[in-house]
């Protein structure tokens, strides 16, 4: 199985990084409150430092809105993940879901960089980052009816059909992590220049706290332009 950032996407965003952490072996049934109490810290740190800030103008929000609006999508409607969890943090409304989650959302609001998941054993075929032909399946999270990408839209898809709508805005109900969950895919990304070593660094730390909290093995890879292909 493999990870595969496809061309269709590096014509639109060049100068992208996407780290990948893939973890193994995992519990994600343990140690639930040792990751929520980890996760309420992150989640106070940032509602201090968010207080009275215009989130739409925020430094790590604004090219993630440009972001949207190059592939067509309306930046106030289609949210990008670091958009929505800033949003929840500053009113006090992020809350624990499960470790692997309280996990990379801690990760998430630490660098201030989109932090998602899919567990491997639902996925068919490789996962590849591309732009949406309009006629892959898709149910979001927590929904019941078919919602296919708008032809263009940037997606995370598999085999079977997409597996993250307009990038990072809504993971579907299928991949999703659960407590049952042993074995993930894990993505952090970012859309401005010259963000590796900063993308790396979330990485390495995701990758650490999995270990610490959950147990299992971590493998970090970052792709850019000139590698746009790893392993799972």
């Amino acid at each position: 199985m493999h990870f595969v950032v496809e061309d269709a996407f590096w014509q639109l965003f060049p100068e992208a990084t996407i780290g990948v952490v893939v973890a193994r072996g995992f519990d994600n049934a343990i140690h639930a409150d040792r990751t929520a109490a980890l996760l309420e810290s992150a989640v106070h740190g940032a509602a201090v430092q968010l207080a009275g800030i215009d989130i739409p103008g925020h430094p790590a929000i604004a090219p993630w809105r440009a972001a949207y609006a190059a592939f067509g999508v309306k930046p106030s409607k289609f949210r990008s993940s670091i958009e929505s969890l800033l949003r929840a943090a500053q009113a006090g409304r992020l809350h624990a879901i499960n470790p692997l989650v309280d996990l990379y959302n801690t990760v998430s609001l630490r660098h201030l960089l989109p932090c998602g998941g899919e567990d491997l054993a639902t996925i068919q075929g490789d996962i590849r980052l591309t732009r949406a032909s309009g006629d892959e399946h898709f149910v979001a999270l927590g929904a019941e009816r078919e919602e296919r990408p708008a032809p263009g839209e940037v997606i995370y898809c598999d085999d079977y059909g997409a597996i993250c709508r307009c990038w990072n805005w809504r993971e579907a109900d299928r991949t999703k992590l659960t407590s049952l969950t042993s074995n993930a895919f894990l993505c952090i990304e970012s859309v401005s220049p010259h963000a590796g070593a900063q993308v790396k660094a979330a990485c390495a730390d995701l990758a650490d706290l999995v270990v610490e909290y959950i147990g299992g093995t971590a493998t970090t890879a970052v792709l850019s332009r000139t590698i746009s292909t790893t392993t799972l």
